[in-house]
This record gives C-alpha cells, structure tokens and sequence, in this order.
C-alpha cells in the first residue's frame, strides 16, 4: 500500500469513527509507531485517537499496558495470547471504543524455524467485548514487513468493525 492509499484508509477510518462517537488506540510493537503516525497524519485525528503505546520491549508491554510476564514467557512476544493481552490492555488504559495490537519479527535478524521473519500477528479488541486475531507471514525487507504490517492492522479494523456502521 503506498503512503496516498494509507491516507485515504486513515481518512476513511477516522470518519467512520467521527460518525459513532468513537476512539481507537494502538499498542505497537514491530511497527515501532508507524500505526499511530499514519492516523495522526489525518487532520482532526484527536477527535478519535487520543494516545498509542509503542511497546517494543517485553518490559515496556508488561509495564504499560498490563501484559503478564508469565504471557511473555510461555508463549513469547510474537504470540496469540501477547496480542490479545496487548489490545485488551491498550483499551482499558486508553478508554477507547477500539484497539489494535501488532507484535511480530520484522528481521532481518530474530526469526526462528517456528517464527520466521515476516511473522506478524495481530490483535483487535472491542469495548463491547467483540475481539478477534490473525497471524500474517509478511515478505520483504524490514520495511516491506512493517508497511504491509500497518496497512494490514487498518484494513482489518476497517473491514472487521468500522466498514458497516
């Protein structure tokens, strides 16, 4: 997705948003931000998007947005349960109607045979309780990861929540 096509999808979001008298918060991690920076590229964003939490260290997900070490340990960073952790911790800190979460390897180092580099799983979380995840395999160097990445996170938002309203 080039950065014209992230806009119009922030753009598109952040209306859907107005409309229902929502907010979204992100909790970022192999995204390192790119989430919240495509969002707030949109002007009026503070009307539906208040705050994000860049969560790159295991520390920085447990301290700031409440994910459990015994999470972190069991399963680590690039996980199912870490997402869903990530999402419902980020909501609940920011008060918002709606959360992404996104932990994953954008390499070129740190993959594994289970996990390789372009592994990227996903968490949405819902005041109303509705929550879904994905894992994605990504291709590409580690900008190529974490672009597709971020227009993954916003076309699930807008798909799975925002689309019909």
């Amino acid at each position: 997705m080039t950065d014209q096509e992230l806009m119009q999808l922030s753009e598109q979001i952040g209306q859907a948003l107005k409309a229902q008298g929502a907010t979204v918060t992100t909790a970022e991690s192999c995204t390192g931000g790119w989430i919240a920076k495509v969002i707030t590229d949109i002007a009026g964003s503070s009307a539906w998007f208040e705050r994000s939490f860049v969560t790159y260290s295991n520390e920085a997900k447990e301290q700031m947005i409440g994910v459990r070490g015994v999470t972190l340990e069991t399963h680590g960073a690039v996980s199912e349960p870490v997402v869903v952790e990530m999402a419902i911790g980020a909501l609940r800190a920011a008060r918002a109607t709606y959360a992404l979460s996104v932990s994953g390897i954008a390499g070129p180092d740190g993959g594994s045979e289970a996990k390789p580099v372009g592994t990227v799983w996903f968490g949405f979380a819902c005041a109303n309780g509705q929550g879904i995840t994905r894992c994605e395999q990504f291709t590409g160097d580690r900008d190529a990861v974490r672009r597709q990445a971020t227009a993954y996170a916003l076309n699930t938002l807008w798909q799975q929540f925002l689309q019909n309203t």
